[in-house]
């Protein structure tokens, strides 16, 4: 079933849209990005995604920013989103405690993305901009808008996370696959803060600009199956990846009877023991 085309396992040669910055701090109109336009100026990099199926060292979550687990989930409909809170919540929650050791997680929300080529359903399509969600400032205040004042000012002196898990739902996924790229191949100046403008509240995400140092990479067909962990934000700062760049992007060897992008990802504080 899943290797039905195989030519879409193999490094990909394309462009991916980075930032196009021109020294003034960017802002991203919440709308728009939620709809996977985000009205900045961007510039088609040219880029090698490597599939990380081939690598003879799998990517880690806290040496690559990302890590592939195989886990099949209890969830059957995706459509309910209460249910994905009363079930799919506490599964993933153990997912990540299993996986990196955590004392505590979180999760805040979740977000499900539909390929723009699928006829009649509704939902955010997926964001097609190189970007993380949070940044070295902005990832410290989600403790602190998620927990008790006293809890965050505890937690927020050990070592604290956000790891999104990202789920393809229904079918493997060959239109519009993630690229991440490994975080030790990013330069902090590549990093861009930007404002993120919601209705009463200005937040912070990271844009990049374009390095050719950066080393992209996708996992051919993800399955429903199989869980992707990103890290989006990590207070460590002995060498532990902090953060991946991440985007979607339009897999040239992708099928013309491929079925459409879906699925799910879930933002997660992630905590240690002190």
């Amino acid at each position: 079933m899943y290797n039905q085309h195989p030519e879409i396992f193999k490094h990909v040669q394309t462009t991916l849209n980075y930032l196009k910055y021109a020294g003034a701090r960017p802002v991203v109109d919440a709308s728009e990005a939620v709809a996977g336009r985000p009205a900045i100026p961007t510039i088609a990099h040219p880029v090698v995604i490597r599939d990380a199926r081939a690598e003879s060292v799998a990517p880690a979550l806290d040496v690559s920013g990302f890590e592939l687990l195989s886990h099949r989930t209890a969830m059957q409909d995706f459509t309910d989103d209460a249910r994905i809170r009363e079930l799919y919540y506490p599964e993933t929650e153990q997912l990540l405690m299993r996986a990196t050791g955590a004392e505590k997680v979180v999760i805040f929300d979740h977000a499900k993305r539909l390929d723009a080529t699928a006829p009649g359903d509704a939902g955010a399509p997926p964001v097609r901009g190189v970007h993380c969600d949070q940044t070295f400032v902005s990832g410290p205040r989600r403790v602190r808008d998620h927990l008790s004042p006293e809890e965050a000012e505890v937690r927020l002196r050990g070592r604290h996370a956000i790891v999104n898990v990202w789920r393809p739902i229904g079918a493997p996924v060959y239109t519009a696959p993630l690229a991440l790229c490994d975080a030790r191949s990013i330069a902090l100046d590549d990093i861009v803060p930007t404002d993120f403008a919601a209705p009463g509240k200005v937040g912070e995400v990271a844009l990049f600009k374009p390095n050719d140092a950066h080393r992209w990479f996708y996992f051919s067909q993800m399955r429903p199956d199989e869980a992707l962990l990103i890290k989006i934000f990590d207070s460590a700062t002995d060498g532990t990846a902090r953060l991946s760049a991440h985007t979607a992007f339009d897999h040239p060897g992708a099928p013309a009877d491929a079925p459409p992008r879906r699925s799910i990802e879930v933002r997660a504080l992630v905590f240690w023991a002190q």
